[in-house]
């Protein structure tokens, strides 16, 4: 099996120009978490020039982390479905998003938007949400704290596994599974 590429935040078009759908990476410095209110908020944000932080290079992790017990950084945090987050996805990628770590496919629009902004989408393995709050050093809040786990959260993580879904060439591993199935099958 082909060894993880390591991926560091911020990101820019040089660093995930050579990732593929279906590559495997390890990603380390700061993401940001955001699910469907904070999209919501953001993109009108985004609509009046007062995004509360610099998108350009940064990666969203569409999750809500569950209340960190006594001792931890975070509570289990795992990927929520990112189809959820399409309508909203085109605008923040204008705004200089370069990443997205959920689960599931993304729609057409979305997949082209990508390709177009140059960005990548990851995939977090749904049912590891104890691995990845292991894996997160650092969280802060940084808008929206009234939406409590749905609140736009910053976190360090390091060497955090994912595996690419959609490339900037445009590649999508869902798609490229259904193909290959279908071959098989003939």
């Amino acid at each position: 099996m082909k060894k993880a590429i390591k991926v560091s935040t911020p990101l820019n078009t040089k660093d995930i120009a050579g990732l593929r759908a279906g590559d495997r990476v390890v990603l380390s410095g700061i993401i940001y978490t955001a699910r469907d209110m904070a999209h919501k908020r953001l993109v009108k944000a985004a609509g009046s020039g007062e995004l509360p932080f610099d998108l350009r290079g940064q990666v969203i992790f569409y999750a809500g982390p569950a209340p960190a017990k006594p001792g931890s950084v975070t509570g289990s945090i795992g990927p929520t479905t990112s189809y959820r987050m399409d309508a909203y996805t085109p605008v923040l990628l204008r705004c200089g998003l370069k990443g997205m770590i959920g689960k599931g496919q993304r729609s057409e629009e979305v997949r082209e938007s990508i390709r177009k902004h140059k960005a990548v989408y990851f995939a977090a393995i749904g049912g590891t949400a104890a691995l990845i709050a292991g894996k997160v050093k650092k969280v802060e809040i940084v808008a929206y704290g009234d939406l409590h786990t749905e609140a736009v959260r910053k976190l360090e993580v390091k060497n955090l596994p994912l595996i690419v879904v959609n490339d900037i060439e445009g590649n999508d591993l869902y798609n490229e599974g259904v193909m290959k199935y279908r071959r098989e099958k003939q």
